[in-house]
């Protein structure tokens, strides 16, 4: 994402008022002092409309987040409402603005949204995760009257997705001001041919804008910065642009002895483009990018600035929880620090283009992205009311607009995201391909378990009609890109194959397929191989592991989310290496354990109900059976308690209250576990994780006492002002000894004063329908989590919680200016 300075509007104008040559871009984040009314409103779109009794919120806001859960609503999108809502900010300007360019930029709209300024319409767009940007400048007031921005948001047919999407403005919203000359809308585009320890030549495409009465001859200033913001680079060109017209320039700047981008070490510089007339200064562009090469080979998978490297990834979705899609930065950080810390190293957008800062997270850390635009084409897909794969489906959604909208839709996402270092893949779409869902072909599976439509017919399409649309699809993209492969994630290879599809595409993903690996790799020699969606099982691993020519896999999924649910009360998917609030679970030290360089060492205890009779089923169950992080159970009939480890060491060594009960080597990587039966003792079980004799790593398991307080833990001790910051406190109940207690299942009541306010609070139980709004939430586990964000003024927030018979937690954050 390109960098501004992001201002209040009262700082935005001094800023520009009157010598805009300092300033000749702004940026200014637009989410506050929004007016939200659930429900349609009859010229809601009028600048005569008294919407002083709507409710204020802030954006990003998910309006279906707030509930209530209803069996009556879909289970495809987490039983939660849909509806038509209006959003409407009032705001001025002032005379001295006139003569400036000035847009709206909304990062996404869930979905089929309206937008008009001052009762005037300026358009409309169905999808719900694309960016899109519309001119103010001649329908504003200037000087006078207040100007109206209105949206209305239709979300009325809840069940148009297989997970849950939101409802409303989710995402950020931007006000842009440049003069009548300027670098246009997702410019600049850069490159980098050749990346190189001695040199890289980094080539740079900028249109740029004349939308003066007069031609202008402009002057492109173009430099490069290091990490200390040092020039290593620049170039200069100039051209004259007739009134009316744009031109792009084309221009490259050699970097000596760069400093690469890549998984390990995700080094970033900054492009700083100058737009001069005259001599002024009259526009500037600040855009991050990584400096890599890569390709991917049909013998060695991805090789990433000269080195093979496998992809370890994981597909996600973009709710986060208690916050429902309501977007925001930090929350999502604190997610994906926890896979960078697991051994991910790339993430699958599911299925749908992410907010423009996850993209930016990721080139900051360090993480590989598979960008996907679509979940459908044409026909739609089954979305489940009642339970996944049961009862009726409905098949509306996103398909109704595809055939108008899905180039665009797809360009959109190209030209938004292209300057990413951290994207490897473009993605056209996932499981287009999915047996009669709704494609089908003779030498396909077929699916005749598909329940009818609520019209009694399974609707299908032949799949002879996806060829036509891929090479759609690929040609648009690749108008706008030819750096990166474009990819689908592919459910029956074997249709595919025949239609034709897969040969056309220059990676492809392979879902929940691995059988078919090393037929189609000598089938098809010149084909790259990886697996674009995967179970967490070692058999879907080992064949990536063991054959160089397997790109990768991307497990389903990263975390635990909303929607795609079976039987209500359950309204999400516990497939998630982390759990819905962004615990982790067990499967994630598992995952760490294969993936990690980082040594580690992880135990937990099969749980109440499960002896060693089971232990004759290792490692067949291994994770199969409920484990818990304790160890000891009050009235425990089993003399013996077998312990689940995971290591990446080259043994562990086990203690029970110091005493040593032997050590055990791990026989093979790709089978990092241990199963121990321990005596069922009181006390303390310890395993050492060893390399080469040495003590790497310590885990421990401990016999927890009954529960005394309340500890929280903020993932942000200190927040920016403006709104915009969120921190998310971790809550924990423990026993004397700090020890949390798992069987924790108090309600926790949350206090926040000073300088922020709750916005969210809830746990990661998958059936509790509690309102994520509420100031409570229901400990699960031992523990939940509390969202806050800070105000647009500095100072303290204190955050108190408190539950029946525990003592009081109480944090204080920092908001600083």
């Amino acid at each position: 994402m390109n960098t501004y300075r992001i201002l209040g509007i009262a700082a935005l104008f001094l800023a520009v008022v009157p010598g805009y040559s300092q300033a000749p871009r702004e940026r200014q984040l637009f989410d506050s002092g929004w007016r939200f009314h659930l429900g349609d409103a009859p010229q809601g779109q009028s600048t005569a409309l008294a919407d002083k009794t709507w409710r204020q919120v802030d954006l990003p806001h998910d309006w279906s987040i707030e509930g209530p859960y209803s069996q009556k609503n879909a289970s495809g999108t987490g039983f939660l409402p849909g509806g038509i809502a209006w959003y409407r900010k009032t705001f001025p300007l002032p005379v001295s603005m006139r003569g400036r360019k000035i847009s709206i930029r909304f990062d996404g709209v869930y979905r089929d949204s309206t937008v008009w300024i001052n009762g005037v319409l300026l358009g409309s767009r169905p999808y719900g995760y694309s960016s899109f940007e519309y001119d103010l400048t001649p329908h504003l007031r200037l000087g006078g009257p207040s100007n109206v921005l209105a949206v209305r948001v239709d979300h009325s047919v809840v069940a148009d997705s297989r997970w849950y999407p939101g409802s409303g403005i989710y995402r950020h919203v931007w006000l842009n001001v440049t003069g009548p000359v300027h670098i246009g809308p997702w410019e600049p585009y850069i490159t980098t041919p050749l990346a190189g320890e001695a040199e890289a030549l980094i080539s740079i495409e900028t249109r740029v804008l004349n939308q003066s009465p007069g031609e202008a001859r402009a002057t492109l200033v173009t430099s490069v910065l290091n990490e200390r913001a040092k020039e290593v680079g620049s170039v200069k060109a100039e051209e004259p642009i007739a009134a009316g017209k744009d031109r792009s320039f084309a221009q490259q700047v050699a970097v000596p002895h760069p400093s690469l981008w890549s998984p390990e070490q995700p080094h970033l510089y900054t492009l700083v483009s100058r737009v001069y007339l005259d001599g002024q200064v009259v526009d500037e562009q600040r855009t991050p990018f990584g400096i890599r090469t890569f390709y991917f080979s049909p013998d060695k998978g991805l090789v990433f600035n000269g080195r093979a490297i496998k992809m370890k990834g994981v597909c996600i979705h973009h709710d986060l929880g208690s916050l429902g899609a309501a977007f925001f930065e930090e929350a999502l950080e604190r997610r994906l620090r926890s896979f960078k810390e697991i051994g991910v190293n790339a993430i699958r957008c599911s299925h749908n283009p992410m907010a423009p800062e996850f993209y930016d997270l990721c080139d900051r850390l360090g993480l590989l992205v598979m960008d996907e635009a679509f979940d459908e084409w044409i026909g739609g897909k089954r979305k489940w009311a009642e339970g996944r794969n049961n009862g009726a489906v409905a098949r509306r959604g996103y398909n109704e607009a595809f055939e108008e909208w899905g180039v665009r839709d797809a360009q959109d996402m190209v030209l938004r995201d292209r300057n990413h270092p951290s994207i490897v893949m473009w993605s056209i779409g996932n499981e287009i391909d999915y047996p009669t869902d709704p494609f089908v072909h003779p030498r396909g599976r077929r699916d005749n378990s598909i329940p009818p439509d609520a019209a009694g017919k399974v609707q299908t399409l032949s799949a002879d009609l996806m060829p036509a649309i891929a090479r759609r699809l690929i040609a648009a993209v690749k108008q706008l890109d030819v750096t990166r492969p474009v990819t689908m994630a592919l459910a029956d290879i074997n249709t595919s194959n025949a239609t034709g599809v897969a040969n056309m595409l220059d990676v492809v993903g392979y879902n929940y397929l691995e059988q078919f690996y090393d037929r189609d790799h000598k089938a098809y020699p010149n084909r790259v191989i990886y697996g674009s969606e995967n179970s967490r099982g070692l058999d879907a691993w080992r064949p990536v592991a063991t054959n160089d020519y397997v790109g990768g896999q991307f497990l389903w999924t990263g975390m635990n989310f909303l929607g795609e649910a079976n039987r209500y009360p359950t309204h999400g998917s516990n497939s998630g290496l982390l759990d819905l609030e962004g615990f982790w679970k067990p499967d994630a030290y598992f995952r760490q354990a294969l993936w990690s360089a980082k040594p580690m060492v992880y135990a937990a205890a099969w749980d109440a109900g499960s002896d060693e009779s089971r232990l004759s089923g290792w490692p067949r169950n291994l994770g199969r059976t409920p484990v818990v992080e304790r160890w000891g159970w009050t009235g425990d009939p089993r003399k013996n308690i077998p312990v689940e480890i995971y290591t990446n060491c080259d043994s562990v060594e086990l203690l029970l209250n110091g005493r040593s009960l032997g050590e055990k080597p791990i026989a093979d990587r790709l089978l990092p576990a241990l199963v121990w039966a321990v005596p069922n003792e009181a006390g303390t079980v310890e395993v050492v994780g060893k390399q080469a004799g040495a003590i790497a790593a310590r885990f421990r398991l401990k016999t927890i006492g009954q529960p005394e307080r309340i500890e929280l833990s903020p993932d942000l001790k200190t927040l920016q002002n403006g709104g915009r910051q969120v921190s998310t406190i971790e809550v924990h109940v423990v026993d004397r000894d700090g020890n949390r207690v798992p069987n924790a299942a108090q309600t926790v009541t949350f206090e926040v004063a000073g300088a922020g306010r709750l916005i969210a609070a809830g746990n990661a139980d998958l059936s509790d329908g509690s309102p994520a709004t509420a100031s409570q939430a229901k400990l699960y586990q031992g523990r939940a989590v509390a969202v806050v964000r800070s105000a647009a003024a500095s100072g303290k927030i204190t955050v108190r919680a408190t539950a029946p018979g525990l003592a009081a937690g109480e944090v204080v954050l920092t908001v600083q200016p």
